[in-house]
């Protein structure tokens, strides 16, 4: 690991000055930035801790809006979206006790990890990005593996969720990591029906919307039977599992989460 200073605001505006500087760079729970500095793949002069910024945490709930700060922590986020009872199980999954207690929800969607779970649910629910700037719908926002609509020194403040009729999350997981091999977030909701697949695509988070097509018609896991897998060519392929198997398991999933959100 290289050296840095660290810095730690505690207001938006003191970050937002801060993360001006040359060479700096925000942390958040530091689950990914952490171990890529201490591989030093990165080497910023800077760090700026949001971790001290209590208008970034919490859970609040208004009408059919689920808002969520983008530093809750995922064990917060399992303990306090009741109101979304989808989201709050995807939350209780993320890694272990030590992961949960650390990692936060903007950070996973600052990441955009191609394998991490927040990027389902957020775009398997309709989802609205907020940042320091703008808001941002899910559709828009992710970009690719690990690339997102944020600009430089942009900051994820909170995340809206509209709360469906019913959702439920799927995961095959990779049992060191506990990342998804294949995870799948279902929801159905004014807006119909949506299906958000993380884990398998070399683009990363994706809608499967011949899955959404035959769900709308009837929210069943049988509506999903006769469709054809995704392309295992459009796969992420590697020692643990190949495209293919990656391709077929989205099926596998889909089906279950339409299982588990139908109770």
């Amino acid at each position: 690991m290289y050296s840095f200073d660290l810095v730690r605001p505690t207001s938006m505006e003191d970050a937002v000055a801060a993360l001006g500087q040359e060479d700096s760079q925000p942390l958040s729970g530091g689950q990914t930035l952490i171990p890529t500095l201490k591989q030093r793949l990165a080497m910023p002069s800077t760090l700026v801790s949001l971790s001290a910024i209590a208008e970034l945490k919490g859970v609040s709930v208004d009408g059919n809006t689920l808002t969520i700060g983008g530093g809750t922590t995922h064990a917060e986020v399992a303990a306090e979206a009741g109101a979304y009872p989808g989201l709050a199980a995807l939350a209780g999954q993320i890694g272990d006790p030590a992961v949960r207690n650390r990692g936060t929800i903007g950070g996973s969607l600052a990441n955009n990890d191609p394998s991490a779970c927040y990027p389902a649910a957020a775009l398997g629910s309709g989802a609205t990005i907020v940042t320091n700037t703008r808001e941002v719908a899910a559709d828009d926002y992710f970009q690719g593996m690990f690339a997102t609509a944020l600009e430089e020194n942009e900051i994820v403040t909170a995340v809206k969720f509209p709360i469906p009729e019913k959702a439920a999350y799927i995961k095959f997981q990779q049992p060191a990591s506990r990342f998804a091999l294949v995870g799948v977030f279902v929801s159905k909701g004014a807006d119909g029906v949506r299906v958000a697949v993380t884990g398998a695509s070399n683009d990363g988070v994706f809608r499967w919307s011949e899955a959404e097509e035959a769900l709308n018609g009837n929210f069943a896991a049988d509506a999903v039977e006769a469709l054809s897998a995704p392309s295992g060519a459009d796969m992420i392929s590697d020692l643990h599992g190949s495209g293919d198997y990656r391709a077929h398991l989205v099926k596998v999933m889909t089906k279950r989460a339409v299982a588990k959100a139908n109770g």
